[in-house]
């Protein structure tokens, strides 16, 4: 088994962090890993997206043109990487501040509204675990509790406090997450 996930957004939406998490949430699952960033210069608002291979078997290279899992939270990255999906794969986006939506039918698309969902519950911050929970949800390839390790491992300790807000929030991603109709 080898998963390969492309997660793209703006700068300051946890993008790199999400698959730090993920990278780490694997590693504490004894799987082979490769954890790729991809940002611009700025600090906030730059494109960032970053590349995370989770696999039971040996990473070839971490370079790829195609992905298993794209998860997009702007519409640049839609543009980007919606063709980058394998045939069959997946599409997880954010519609806040999407324009043009998703239009390929060989692949599998789904919506979780997590810029909204986060600013309802006033957790701005875990807006990204939110995105994260959906994924999980739709392909459960880390068990919830080495998430919790790999937020451990990911945050400072001054943030661990934390945790157990990021753990809510991942669940309600998996709550929330719905298929995308045409």
């Amino acid at each position: 088994m080898t998963e390969e996930i492309i997660i793209a957004g703006f700068g300051g939406q946890g993008v790199l962090s999400m698959g730090k998490i993920l990278a780490y949430s694997g590693i504490m699952q004894d799987m082979e890993v490769c954890w790729m960033p991809s940002y611009g210069p700025e600090m906030r608002g730059g494109t960032a997206n970053v590349t995370v291979i989770l696999s039971d078997e040996r990473i070839s290279s971490p370079i790829l043109n195609e992905f298993d899992t794209a998860i997009i939270l702007n519409q640049q990255s839609l543009d980007k990487f919606e063709h980058s999906v394998k045939p069959g794969g997946l599409l997880l986006f954010d519609n806040n501040g999407i324009t043009r939506m998703p239009q390929r039918n060989d692949i599998q698309i789904y919506c979780v509204e997590a810029a909204a969902e986060a600013s309802q519950l006033s957790m701005e911050k875990a807006f990204n675990m939110i995105v994260l929970g959906a994924y999980l949800k739709l392909k459960p390839i880390v068990e919830l509790d080495n998430v919790i390790k790999g937020l451990e491992k990911s945050l400072p300790e001054r943030h661990h406090h934390t945790i157990g807000t990021n753990r809510d929030a991942i669940v309600r991603g998996m709550e929330i997450v719905q298929q995308y109709q045409f």
